[in-house]
């Protein structure tokens, strides 16, 4: 059991009812008051070991899963619960190659697969009618290559940069795929996290992507997922990170002298100061429930800016562990 080292604040408990009826865990008990490092542990163990039934329906996010679980496990610095020369070669297996130059140019992406269900068989001929990868299964699989200490370097990058241009939308957004798909902060945050862990920003137009983030800054100070739409917290990540990571702002803008910015930053400063709700937590959008999700999304950005210091770290603190299970659900025995 993990050592206890802080005591919330009480607070209480109602009960909550599943769809069914049936009284939920948290109404059963009431939540752990410490962070048990140990359970999540062996949660995401679990996770590296099989898939849970309940997840079975995102088997085509199966990348985006193996993303969280070994980032989560890296965080923990329980990262040699893993083999990782064995996660590597997976991860691996999922990349799209063109069968020649000439198909980079044709506008198929040549990134990474998200499963297996998504790599369509080859023809009696051994050619494959769909071999294109997906934007955001690209991203994760590049953070998992490199959470594991594999060298970005030797993979073939110059089939996904080149590819990854014919995403890039005259507007300056970004598609997750060439054909049929939405475009809005998201992938534009993938495709710059993707040239900057490349060390190349050939893939993508810089100034197209930036003046398109820019264009995504609400009223109220945070960004829509495309313009025009409502401040989330989702979306102004990905604008504050994708600026950063493309070199168009800096850390701790908070602190710096020079009080121009290429976005209003007092504005969305005080936007993400009022996500944080009265239960401690964070929401996403004005007027909706907290979710711990946000605590990581509104965060980071406040990180970026260097207004983390404004958070009331107590009352996220005890938020968050309210939202902790007891229970571990499937123990890695079964």
């Amino acid at each position: 059991m993990a050592t206890r080292e802080w005591n919330p604040l009480d607070f209480d408990i109602g009960e909550e009812e599943d769809e069914e009826g049936t009284p939920s865990p948290s109404s059963i008990s009431p939540p752990l008051q410490y962070f048990d490092r140990d359970r999540h542990v062996a949660f995401l163990e679990m996770m590296y070991n099989l898939m849970p039934h309940h997840y079975q329906s995102q088997e085509i996010n199966r990348l985006t899963l193996a993303f969280f679980t070994i980032s989560g496990l890296h965080l923990l610095r329980a990262l040699d619960r893993v083999d990782k020369d064995r996660v590597a070669d997976w991860v691996l297996s999922f990349q799209a190659h063109p069968r020649s130059r000439a198909e980079l140019k044709i506008g198929q992406f040549y990134g990474f697969h998200g499963s297996r269900t998504s790599q369509f068989p080859p023809d009696e001929n051994g050619v494959s009618a769909r071999n294109a990868g997906h934007l955001a299964s690209t991203y994760c699989a590049l953070a998992i290559l490199k959470t594991v200490g594999f060298n970005l370097l030797t993979i073939d990058k110059e089939s996904i940069l080149i590819s990854l241009r014919n995403l890039q939308q005259p507007d300056g957004s970004f598609m997750p795929v060439d054909v049929g798909a939405e475009t809005d902060l998201r992938f534009v945050y993938c495709a710059a996290a993707i040239c900057f862990m490349l060390e190349d920003w050939s893939g993508m137009d810089r100034e197209k992507a930036k003046e398109y983030i820019l264009k995504c800054q609400s009223y109220d100070g945070g960004f829509g997922l495309m313009p025009g739409l409502e401040s989330h917290g989702g979306g102004t990540y990905c604008a504050v990170a994708s600026l950063r990571l493309m070199g168009y702002i800096e850390d701790d803008l908070l602190s710096k002298t020079v009080t121009s910015s290429i976005i209003n930053v007092p504005l969305l400063l005080d936007w993400c100061m009022q996500r944080q709700a009265i239960d401690g937590g964070f929401q996403g959008r004005a007027n909706k429930p907290s979710d711990t999700c946000y605590a990581f999304w509104i965060g980071a950005v406040l990180r970026i800016l260097g207004g983390y210091k404004f958070i009331d770290k107590i009352a996220l603190h005890r938020f968050l562990l309210t939202c902790q299970s007891e229970v571990l659900i499937l123990h890695l025995n079964t």
